[in-house]
């Protein structure tokens, strides 16, 4: 008969294998509310437009340095990653919108794998289980299916605060070097998707590792490898456009940290109050349905006494020492900062989801079991749900600036085939309203080269003759509260045959051939 180190060594493999089921499911759940109907809706404007257009002229022109809109309008409000992502998906898989969105589903299966990961040291027990609740979190799921910064720079967040846990948390010096390391590649990364408010959690880090540390246990988590590292990753980009562009970086620092921070320039939910009717709403429904867990974790921390026990032995908490109390501190600390900053959009809470779904977790590791049968159906029930909200918004949901829609009416009123370029005049002189005003994406669906015409601005004019002459051909849109009186002065100018062609949506529509 065998002995027992031979019936431990033929059992050792199908444990590891069982062990190795609740990771595959992880992911094959993760791939399905991913995937699922992700190409079936169309672009929606603003956002989704713009990512989509910057990223098809890079392709186009083979420009991938400075994202634009077309020749003429170049777009440095955000760094290129999401735009490069983006154009090697579409080089990839076509210009659809499924290939547009399938590097956000990647992205929601990424997350939750890098999350299972920091689960292996912050609920070892029940590792799947962070990603679990992220995944099935009403908030990241539909956040999966929207074309923006947001889904890369969690990603990204997410890989850099893996490399904090694992340093953080780790007794091993030889595993803390690596982390680190790690750590400071996801800050780089991070800061090239979004800028400074990729370094947000940093906020959290610096004063917990000062707490529990001191401040020469904060030099372990700056080391010159790590800081060189952020420096090549994150800064190289902005050194070289800088240097290349003349008064990019008063840009920088004047209008995308200053006015966003200080000011309502962006007109983005700004005041004292804008914080409550946006950031609650994410919060409060994006949190479905893990609302009882969220609601005793709020109970626990307003209470003095359960900040203090997180100083307590492991053995008297459950917990690793400080875990909760830094998982408090990674979405407290940012919140605050969002709330204070006068630009606010929804999307801006999704990496704030990280901290969330861990706290959860550390919250449900013992109440949750999925080998039970009510817990397995009520699972299932909350998953079709996700999938019906997906297919009904993108099967039943036509919204006017559903950029699909757009193109198939402009196809209607006149044919493709009569020009090169649609030329959007609108009554401002900001740039900042062309940018939301104009409708990008459909370029993505009609094939040619979108501009937008600030008509009031003083190079209103020169830009609409500059555009004529680029495409030779073109389908100018008149902003209706101008008409198409407002540009025959310029047309004298820069002349063409014109064509009037009948009204979309209350513009006129005139084919100029330049």
């Amino acid at each position: 008969m065998p002995n027992d180190r031979t019936q431990e060594h033929r059992l050792r493999p199908s444990a590891t294998h069982a062990s190795r089921w609740p990771l595959i499911a992880l992911i094959c759940l993760g791939l399905l509310l991913g995937f699922a109907f992700q190409g079936t809706r169309g672009l929606w404007s603003p956002d989704e437009g713009r990512y989509t257009v910057a990223a098809l002229q890079m392709l186009d022109t083979g420009n991938y340095l400075a994202p634009a809109y077309s020749p003429d309008e170049v777009n440095f409000s955000k760094p290129p990653t999401t735009y490069w992502v983006i154009a090697g998906s579409i080089k990839l898989f076509g210009r659809n919108s499924w290939a547009v969105r399938v590097p956000y589903a990647l992205a929601f299966v990424l997350i939750l794998l890098l999350l299972h990961a920091a689960g292996r040291r912050l609920v070892p027990a029940k590792p799947w289980l962070p990603g679990l609740v992220y995944g099935c979190a009403a908030a990241p799921f539909m956040a999966g299916n929207i074309v923006s910064t947001d889904a890369f720079l969690t990603l990204c967040e997410a890989l850099a605060m893996l490399g904090f846990v694992c340093a953080a948390f780790d007794e091993k010096e030889r595993g803390r070097r690596r982390y680190v390391l790690l750590m400071w590649l996801g800050w780089g990364l991070a800061f090239l998707t979004k800028g400074p408010p990729g370094l947000m959690p940093l906020l959290a880090v610096i004063p917990f590792v000062v707490r529990r540390d001191g401040w020469r246990g904060l030099g372990r988590f700056f080391p010159l490898s790590g800081i060189v590292l952020f420096l090549a990753v994150g800064l190289s980009w902005y050194a070289v456009v800088v240097l290349r562009y003349a008064g990019l970086l008063h840009y920088f620092l004047h209008q995308e940290v200053y006015n966003r921070v200080f000011t309502a320039a962006h007109k983005r939910n700004s005041g004292w109050f804008g914080w409550i009717k946006i950031y609650l709403p994410v919060l409060g429904l994006g949190l479905l349905p893990w609302w009882p867990a969220a609601g005793r974790v709020i109970r626990r921390w307003v209470s003095a006494e359960r900040w203090r026990a997180q100083a307590s032995p492991r053995a008297e908490t459950g917990i690793e020492p400080g875990v909760e109390q830094f998982l408090v501190l990674w979405f407290l600390i940012p919140f605050v900062v969002f709330c204070l900053v006068q630009s606010r959009l929804p999307l801006y809470m999704l990496p704030l989801f990280l901290p969330l779904s861990l706290l959860i977790a550390l919250e449900l590791r013992d109440r949750v079991d999925l080998r039970q049968t009510r817990q397995q159906v009520l699972l299932a029930a909350w998953v079709v749900v996700l999938l019906g909200v997906k297919a009904g918004v993108a099967y039943g949901w036509h919204p006017k600036y559903d950029n699909r829609q757009m193109a198939a009416e402009l196809r209607a009123a006149t044919p493709t085939g009569q020009y090169q370029a649609l030329i959007f005049v609108e009554n401002t002189e900001a740039d900042y309203t062309i940018e939301e005003a104009t409708p990008w994406g459909l370029r993505m669906y009609l094939g040619k080269t979108v501009y937008g015409i600030p008509w009031l601005a003083p190079q209103g004019a020169d830009a609409l003759c500059h555009a004529l002459h680029n495409e030779g051909r073109a389908l100018v849109v008149i902003d209706p509260l101008l008409g198409p009186e407002a540009i025959k002065p310029a047309l004298q100018r820069c002349p063409g045959r014109v064509s009037e062609v009948g009204t979309w949506r209350g513009n006129a529509l005139k084919l100029i051939a330049f």
